[in-house]
C-alpha cells in the first residue's frame, strides 16, 4: 500500500488496523489505542500513524509519553520519527525493557 496522503485518508488506515482487533471501534484520542498501533501495528498502520503525527502536535506529545513509559518493540524508531516532526527528544534515556 502507499502511504497516506492526508490526515483522513491515515485515519482510515488506523480504523482498519489488525492492530485493533480487540476494538469495536478506533478512537484517537485513546492513549490505549495508540499503544495498541505502536506496539502490534504494521508498517501501515505506522505510515498512518506519523502522517496523522505530522499534523497534530498533540498526538506526537501522547506518542512520547507513551513511548517513554511503555515497554514497545521499537521506542528508538518512534523517538527518531518523532525528532524528524520537530519534537525534542531523548535519543540516550532508558526505555522500558520489551521482553
Amino acid at each position: 500500500m502507499n502511504s497516506p496522503k492526508c490526515q483522513s485518508e491515515a485515519i482510515a488506515v488506523l480504523a482498519r488496523s489488525q492492530a485493533l482487533w480487540n476494538r469495536s471501534r478506533f478512537d484517537i484520542s485513546s492513549d490505549e489505542t495508540l499503544a495498541q498501533i505502536l506496539d502490534r501495528g504494521q508498517m501501515d498502520d505506522w505510515r498512518a500513524l506519523y502522517v496523522v503525527a505530522r499534523g497534530d502536535r498533540d498526538i506526537r506529545r501522547r506518542i512520547a509519553r507513551i513511548v517513554y513509559g511503555v515497554p514497545l518493540p521499537l521506542p528508538r524508531f518512534w523517538l527518531a520519527a518523532l525528532a524528524s516532526l520537530g519534537e525534542t527528544v531523548d535519543l540516550g534515556v532508558d526505555l522500558p525493557p520489551y521482553t
